[in-house]
């Protein structure tokens, strides 16, 4: 599978998705002007990756900010990754940033994935 590898930029967190390696992680700001546009490529690799995963899948989320338009799409990524026997999610937050830990709180009740919450 094709990696995927965008640099954060101010408005855009940094994607790695790379089923070879292991590592499925979104980190940074997320205010794209147009979230579902932005989204959609990881949306569409998550959907092939689902056709042969790895034998386990760890997920992580190290998010400073998100907007509202992001939150649909993260929990859009979230449903789709629902689909992957043996996934985890690894949700990291700013040890002050009540926010944060609260956003992946109710990401956790919203979809049937194990979370984890670590504080840094």
């Amino acid at each position: 599978m094709e990696v995927i590898n965008l640099e954060g930029t101010e408005d855009t967190p940094k994607i790695l998705l790379d089923k070879d390696n292991g590592i499925f992680e979104i980190s940074g700001r997320s205010l794209p002007e147009d979230s579902a546009e932005f989204y959609q490529p990881v949306i569409d690799w998550i959907k092939e990756y689902a056709k042969s995963p790895n034998s386990s899948t760890s997920f992580e989320f190290k998010l400073e900010y998100f907007n509202t338009a992001s939150s649909k799409l993260i929990l859009d990524i979230l449903t789709s990754l629902e689909n992957i026997d043996s996934t985890q999610i690894m949700w990291y937050f700013q040890e002050d940033d009540e926010d944060m830990e609260e956003a992946g709180e109710e990401f956790s009740e919203l979809v049937e994935l194990p979370f984890e919450f670590h504080s840094y």
